[in-house]
């Protein structure tokens, strides 16, 4: 094959291969094994390929159009050029992985949300293996008050009119539900961590785990959404959903709840989970309207924070 054709096909096939990648991934996403990877794949490998063929075709000086095309579409697809304006906001929600506590202390943590801020705080993996770390997070944190539930916790500075602990099956974990005034109006809190899809066993050709842990996540969606139902109001849910910003499930929790906080105010790609550079963690709203969304720096997590502003 002539040199100057391989190097068209080869422009053309990265670009072929990235908008395969992302629609795959977007619009299929869970119903198959092979898709529900690539929609949880971290963004980043769709660039990998860029560097190779930008020294083919540079060489080649032929489809350049092709190179360029790609790999803005990789880059976009990454959420590098995700751009929004931001301005300060009446109110703050942070949420956390705090990973147990594994990786810091009661002080240190209370420092750190202290100097953030915020009005709520969720917390997930707030099982601590210290079990006096909850005892003495509270007491370096006066001004917040704590509910719980299984591994997860909402401290906030709002008035709290009651809350409410639901059942997220196929898993140890429970969504928690709080009723807040902010105001003068109620304003319905859900913290949530759901379920993992184990990608692992694809290694060891168990795809029925899988299948198994992505069902399980379809139903805890499903709770979700009854609960959603149930409020009038505000409402905003944020936790560690382990769910990339595309997919099905995404999809879903975006039309159950509303905007997704980051997408509306945020910049960049807002990786919170920085080791596979993912944002898994997110904040969605219904009837609030975002102004400000960051990830700010961790302090004893594999997980970083993300606070968001509200008005």
């Amino acid at each position: 094959m002539p040199l100057r054709r391989v190097s068209s096909n080869l422009a053309l096939t990265y670009l072929i291969f990235v908008v395969l990648v992302w629609c795959l991934g977007e619009f299929i996403g869970e119903r198959t094994v092979p898709t529900l990877l690539l929609a949880y794949a971290p963004p980043l490998l769709w660039l990998l390929p860029a560097p190779l063929v930008w020294v083919w075709v540079l060489l080649r000086r032929r489809k350049i159009g092709f190179a360029l095309l790609a790999t803005l579409i990789a880059a976009w697809g990454a959420g590098f050029f995700h751009w929004r304006a931001q301005s300060a906001g009446s109110l703050k929600v942070l949420t956390y992985n705090v990973a147990r506590g594994t990786k810091t202390n009661p002080d240190r943590l209370a420092v750190a949300l202290r100097q953030i801020g915020a009005d709520v705080i969720l917390l997930q993996e707030a099982n601590f293996y210290d079990p006096d770390f909850v005892k003495r997070l509270q007491a370096d944190l006066p001004e917040y008050s704590l509910s719980s539930a299984a591994e997860v916790s909402t401290l906030t500075r709002l008035p709290v009119a009651k809350s409410q602990v639901f059942d997220l099956p196929q898993n140890r974990r429970e969504v928690l539900v709080t009723r807040l005034e902010w105001q003068d109006k109620p304003l319905t809190i859900v913290n949530a961590h759901l379920g993992t899809v184990m990608l692992s066993p694809v290694l060891q050709g168990d795809l029925a785990r899988v299948r198994r842990t992505r069902n399980a996540r379809t139903e805890q969606v499903g709770v979700l959404r009854s609960i959603a139902l149930q409020v009038d109001g505000p409402v905003l849910l944020g936790g560690d959903l382990n769910t990339p910003p595309r997919g099905i499930v995404y999809r879903r929790l975006r039309e159950i709840f509303g905007h997704d906080a980051h997408d509306v105010a945020g910049r960049g790609p807002g990786w919170t989970f920085p080791s596979l550079k993912v944002r898994i963690d997110h904040q969605f709203t219904r009837d609030l309207q975002p102004v400000r969304a960051r990830v700010l720096p961790g302090v004893g997590s594999d997980h970083l924070p993300m606070l968001v502003e509200y008005r």
